[in-house]
């Protein structure tokens, strides 16, 4: 227990409200730090957040050379061949991408936090290390770890009959495909957050479930996954509204393989096609309009189900 140091008790009736506690902040001080960082994040979120959001949303309502469009642009959107197939990509691919997430997150966390602290860390580092790469990049790799005739596991890829990249780019593997590289640059960094979120549980309680005879199978069951619900629910907000803004992963995949995929095969990339291949912003910011719409659907969804602001 720490106590006040000998200074801060002699000190005048002025210096009591400062005084501090050895080895820590001062007790009752300035804020003034505090509200430094907070003011720097809000002036990047309105500069690249609120003010490209609002502007988005007036292009959408309004025409090409000007004036109030009502929901023309929305309607010209729905009415696109390409509109309804690209949201049902997306659809599948969160399903896949979400789930996989999920399960197998909550699984790799629970087994880092049963291990030693030494051990677990070494995977983290392990886990983290291919976030690391950008986007593009881990695009390409997987590109090459995919094409039965370049891949290392070509003999694998060959035993499911993958014998050119054509067949392992077939429409109905994409969402596969693209949730495999999804995971594989994301999860470890969600898998560091929830070994955090794991940490906190109170060794206290732990103990208590194993005196009481749980197994370690009961107790991730019954009392870690339990305790660790609200950083789940942060999860999947976030990977649900990065996921409806995929991108990169068909973009590239179908320019490095000479078409196999559509460069309109996401929401996103129809909304960009439109933009610069037709020259109407207006119709793409509906499309953007639409995804941020349904991102904020999803996320008071599990706001409000998980009650993911509430303070016990």
């Amino acid at each position: 227990m720490t106590t006040p140091s000998t200074a801060s008790i002699s000190a005048g009736p002025a210096r009591t409200r400062t005084r501090r506690v050895d080895g820590a902040l001062p007790v009752g001080g300035s804020r003034s730090a505090g509200y430094f960082f907070v003011a720097l994040y809000a002036v990047l979120l309105i500069l690249f957040g609120v003010i490209p959001t609002g502007y988005a949303i007036f292009l959408a309502f309004t025409k090409t050379g000007g004036g109030f469009a009502a929901a023309f642009n929305f309607t010209r959107a729905f009415s696109d061949f390409r509109f309804l197939p690209a949201f049902q990509h997306i659809a599948e691919f969160l399903a896949v991408w979400l789930s996989a997430e999920v399960v197998l997150i909550l699984i790799l966390a629970l087994m880092l936090h049963s291990l030693a602290s030494r051990t677990s860390a070494i995977f983290r580092f392990l886990f983290y290390m291919p976030g690391a790469l950008a986007g593009a990049a881990s695009v390409l790799v997987w590109l090459f770890m995919l094409d039965p005739t370049l891949s290392p596991w070509h003999l694998l890829l060959k035993g499911f009959g993958f014998s050119q990249l054509n067949l392992v780019l077939l429409p109905g593997h994409l969402p596969f495909v693209f949730a495999l590289i999804a995971f594989w640059t994301g999860a470890g960094g969600w898998i560091v957050v929830m070994y955090g979120a794991l940490n906190n549980i109170p060794e206290e309680l732990l103990e208590a479930a194993k005196l009481d005879g749980a197994n370690a199978f009961q107790t991730a069951i019954r009392i870690k996954l339990p305790l660790i619900k609200k950083w789940v629910a942060y999860m999947l907000i976030l990977s649900f509204a990065g996921g409806t803004q995929l991108f990169v992963e068909p973009q590239l995949v179908g320019q490095a393989s000479a078409g196999l995929v559509s460069n309109t095969w996401a929401p996103n990339q129809l909304a960009y096609y439109i933009a610069f291949n037709n020259d109407n912003f207006n119709e793409a910011a509906a499309i953007s309009v639409i995804l941020l719409v349904l991102g904020l659907i999803g996320a008071t969804f599990l706001v409000w189900r998980t009650k993911l602001f509430e303070i016990n």
